[in-house]
């Protein structure tokens, strides 16, 4: 008998599980030891499946693997992860020492909030524009302790005190801190004793600036001495009699003393280099080495002072042109100071400031702060920043004008400078119809 296969069918033939779910055996229609027709084959149907069995029940892929009884799916790719920064491990020895950061170092020149820290190049141009401030601070303040105070406040009754500032400019016509050699060099001779040759008046306030003229041989009332020449008073009594006199005189309050030597001018004048004047006429004086052209040009110490002394050269309108020369050249002082390559220059600023305690006096109590107020407001007394006058007058005998003055003084008691008009603030001091 041939062998069967384990299935029970033939070879090829579905396997009989009919006995496994209640069917009957295969073989039993027919007679013993036969095998039944073989039947054609007929597709099962499909059935449904019985509450008691066993189904499998689909399970969904789980990401990164797969579920058993699941079918297998397409592989998910990992999504990649960014890699963590190292931390830097620390030590209780701190940065720097033994155990410290061990983590990256920073980038050269970052700090460690990510700044940039300053370059090499870039430090020492902080502390050269460091010690450059420091040079230009230092250098008055060693010049102003050699400088010269003067009393100047006059005792007994004065004016009240006004608003804005007036400070009174006295150019000594003294020789006495002038050497031998520096007297030749200048011409100013070999007289004696203490005289002025300068009498001007700054004041400062809510207005523009005002430099006005007192012409030094105005008729006042000096006390003790009757009526004389205004600068009668400085020879008699010093800055105290020169400013009760002014005072008396104009009502006006001296706030600050500024008194400049004849080589003082000079000598501030070559600090900053000279200073351009423009004389309307030709000028020859040998007794004050003056010897210049018509028109603008550049002049030295020597030239300036003799331009600003000469007296026999000004014919036209006698003193009161001699005033105004000498408010040019302080104007021109004033603008060549406040250039800035007097500041950039180190030895032109170190010969400026060397140039004050040999040549100027201020008053007593000006301090540094008021005497550099006085030399800001100097740089703006010419042009629309301010105003050069005369004391107003009625003839070129400097005989004080009654009303013009009174108006002209009047102004700077209430600091109203705003309101001078034209024809009081003259060059000369004359009326306007007269100098034009």
């Amino acid at each position: 008998m041939a062998d069967r296969p384990r299935n029970g069918g033939p070879e090829g033939d579905p396997p009989e599980y009919g006995w496994l779910y209640g069917g009957k055996q295969g073989g039993a229609s027919g007679p013993a030891g036969q095998e039944p027709p073989r039947r054609p084959r007929q597709p099962r149907p499909a059935r449904e499946p019985r509450p008691d069995e066993t189904r499998v029940m689909p399970v969904q892929p789980r990401e990164g693997g797969r579920s058993r009884g699941a079918q297998p799916t397409q592989p998910v790719q990992p999504t990649p992860r960014p890699t963590p920064r190292p931390t830097p491990q620390r030590s209780p020895g701190g940065p720097g020492g033994p155990g410290g950061p061990t983590g990256p170092s920073r980038p050269a020149g970052r700090s460690r909030r990510g700044l940039r820290l300053p370059r090499p190049r870039v430090r020492w141009i902080f502390l050269l524009l460091l010690a450059w401030i420091a040079y230009l601070v230092v250098v008055p303040v060693l010049a102003w302790n050699d400088v010269e105070k003067v009393a100047f406040e006059p005792d007994g009754e004065r004016p009240a005190d006004q608003p804005g500032t007036t400070y009174l400019m006295v150019g000594s016509d003294s020789r006495s801190d002038l050497s031998p050699e520096e007297r030749k060099r200048l011409g100013t001779g070999g007289a004696e004793g203490q005289r002025t040759d300068t009498i001007m008046l700054l004041h400062t306030g809510s207005g523009p600036n005002l430099l006005m003229s007192i012409p030094r041989d105005s008729n006042v009332e000096v006390p003790g001495y009757g009526t004389t020449k205004i600068n009668a008073a400085y020879a008699f009594g010093g800055p105290k009699l020169l400013v009760r006199t002014i005072e008396n005189a104009t009502g006006i309050r001296i706030d600050d003393y500024v008194e400049i030597g004849m080589g003082g001018l000079a000598g501030v004048v070559d600090a900053v280099g000279g200073i351009e004047i423009c004389p309307e006429n030709a000028m020859k004086d040998p007794q004050a080495k003056l010897d210049i052209k018509a028109g603008c040009q550049e002049a030295d110490g020597a030239t300036a002072l003799g331009y600003a002394r000469s007296r026999k050269t000004y014919t036209r309108f006698g003193d009161t042109q001699r005033a105004q020369a000498q408010r040019e050249v302080v104007a021109a002082i004033g603008t060549k100071v406040l250039s800035p390559w007097t500041v950039l220059n180190p030895f032109r600023y170190w010969d400026l400031n060397q140039s004050v305690p040999g040549f100027f006096a201020f008053g007593e109590g000006t301090s540094p702060i008021r005497a550099a107020m006085w030399a800001m407001a100097m740089t703006r007394v010419n042009g629309e920043a301010g105003l050069t006058c005369g004391v107003p007058i009625s003839d070129l005998a400097v005989t004080w004008d009654p009303e013009r003055s009174e108006q002209m003084f009047q102004a700077i008691i209430d600091d109203d400078t705003d309101s001078i008009p034209r024809r009081l603030c003259t060059p000369t001091g004359l009326p306007k119809e007269v100098t034009g």
